[in-house]
């Protein structure tokens, strides 16, 4: 169906290797946000395309803005070479071996205090929180893992993500990998990035509300939204929607090695303390513990994310479209280990594969190429980010509201 340049029109237009499409066949593919065109099986980037208009004449364009794309992407690949230059993607191992070592002695301490002061309330309460705080260690140390920033090979990185999530903390590698990698691709966006699709529970950003409003969508009261995060966000995503949803997807997936990890934390986990609370007791402690650590996990991840542009995607280039996603916490040694170096967001999603103990050293540099080119670089307060969070959902539940009430 492409056909190929008229030969008589010119060297200028002899140079332009670019195939020439029909105006029906780009009529197909002219969304806004369409870079890829598909015809007989062959894929053309049509970020600079060719077509023959109704009218005869062949017209060679391009995207707005292609220009300081390219400027953009081309100091980033400078900037990721300076990063490789100075050795940031070279991982300290006692870091990291540190850091399990931490993991494994707050299980220790946790197991010691029900065992030498009993299973009495105030014991078991602090033994939940010693437990809440090394699953979401785990939770962090996992990750680092699962993006294969540890070890140069990374069969190893996958067999000790698979080690950390499925016996430190009874999930599935997976499963994990599946959701956080199409988070990594498209941040933010609306039927892409899986951390944004919140089933109708919330609307985010600003797109989502004013189009539930338009249609007259109301699975909740979303001018309330701010004030029921509290009850059904932090409190049940890990205990009731990702246990299950792990669970299935192992299942439903036969993902039996991934089934086998979870297994070994489960069993580990009942030997350790049926003998304190029986049967039932230990499983209502366990999911205790994730209801503690389903808050720890929440405010820290939608800290980063849930308070910048959430939309339908938008051409942009890798640099930006993160930068317009992602947002940094002020560093300090506590904000570093609680949120697991997750403060350094946007580095993080500039460089995934970039050991977490580097991140700050690549900042500086990070934060110069966003002032060239006029990129908003956000850095805010632990405080004000976790307060943002409910501004935010206020904000785009009204926005909600307007629509819906308007006619």
């Amino acid at each position: 169906m492409g056909k190929g340049g008229n030969q008589g029109e010119g060297a200028a237009e002899r140079e332009v290797s670019v195939p020439t499409f029909s105006w029906e066949e780009i009529q197909k593919h002219n969304l806004r946000t369409d870079r890829w065109l598909v015809i007989d099986r062959k894929v053309y980037n049509i970020t600079k395309w060719s077509i023959q208009h109704p009218g005869g004449q062949r017209v060679i364009g391009h995207y707005a803005g292609e220009d300081a794309t390219s400027k953009i992407t081309e100091d980033f690949r400078a900037l990721r070479k300076t990063a490789e230059d100075m050795n940031l993607f070279k991982t300290n191992h006692v870091f990291f071996l540190l850091l399990l070592a931490h993991i494994i002695a707050l299980e220790s301490i946790a197991w010691f205090t029900v065992f030498y002061f009993g299973n009495g309330w105030i014991s078991t309460l602090i033994t939940a929180f010693v437990l809440a705080t090394s699953q979401a260690q785990a939770g962090w140390l996992q990750h680092d893992y699962g993006h294969l920033s540890v070890y140069r090979k990374p069969k190893w990185n996958h067999l000790v993500h698979k080690f950390v999530i499925g016996h430190l903390k009874g999930a599935s590698a997976n499963w994990w990998n599946h959701r956080h990698f199409q988070h990594h691709a498209k941040p933010n966006i609306f039927h892409k990035d899986p951390d944004v699709n919140m089933l109708h529970v919330f609307v985010l950003g600003e797109w989502q509300p004013i189009e539930y409003g338009k249609k007259k969508l109301k699975y909740l009261p979303y001018n309330h939204q701010h004030e029921y995060f509290f009850l059904i966000g932090p409190p049940l995503l890990i205990p009731m929607y990702f246990q299950y949803q792990i669970i299935m997807t192992m299942i439903v997936h036969k993902n039996w090695v991934d089934l086998a990890w979870a297994i070994s934390y489960y069993i580990r986990f009942f030997i350790t303390y049926i003998p304190f609370y029986g049967i039932l007791g230990a499983l209502l402690f366990l999911n205790f513990i994730r209801f503690l650590e389903s808050h720890w996990f929440v405010w820290v991840t939608q800290m980063n994310h849930i308070v910048m542009e959430i939309d339908q995607e938008a051409y942009r280039d890798w640099f930006s479209s993160q930068l317009t996603a992602t947002c940094n916490v002020e560093q300090s040694f506590f904000n570093d280990w609680f949120s697991g170096h997750l403060n350094f967001q946007i580095e993080h999603h500039l460089f995934p594969t970039m050991p977490r103990h580097n991140l700050h050293k690549i900042a500086p540099l990070v934060k110069s190429l966003c002032a060239k080119h006029g990129i908003e670089y956000q850095e805010k307060p632990l405080l004000r980010a976790l307060l943002d969070i409910i501004r935010s959902l206020k904000k785009s539940g009204k926005l909600w509201l307007d629509a819906y009430l308007h006619k």
